[in-house]
């Protein structure tokens, strides 16, 4: 949905059941126009959908999310601030694709969440 502009992915390693991911936000893109001018926030569904895409890379797959347990967003997210955010997602397969994901940077937790994917 937004790779191309709104963020580029910097940093990428994995293991069977986990993606560590690094990104760089564009402060200057579209969508901080409107959510908020001289204020940008990175909007909680915009991260969730970044969580979902660098899952997407990883398994070579489309995915749907099926139910979310929990999204707690502790901080906001201003590009301008901090421009690069660490992604941090265990996944477990089951009948689903269970995924704890994480976005922080240094010491600052921006969201955790808890999703099932199909």
């Amino acid at each position: 949905m937004f790779p191309d502009s709104l963020y580029k992915i910097t940093g990428f390693d994995v293991t069977p059941d986990t993606i560590f991911a690094t990104i760089s936000l564009n402060p200057d893109h579209i969508i901080f126009e409107g959510h908020f001018p001289d204020s940008p926030v990175l909007p909680g569904v915009v991260q969730l959908q970044i969580v979902k895409e660098l899952l997407e890379k990883y398994l070579g797959r489309t995915l749907k999310m099926k139910t979310m347990r929990s999204a707690k967003f502790l901080q906001v997210i201003n590009p301008k601030e901090t421009p690069d955010v660490y992604i941090d997602i265990k996944l477990k397969s089951s009948e689903f694709l269970e995924v704890v994901a994480s976005g922080s940077w240094g010491n600052v937790t921006f969201f955790k969440t808890q999703v099932s994917y199909t």
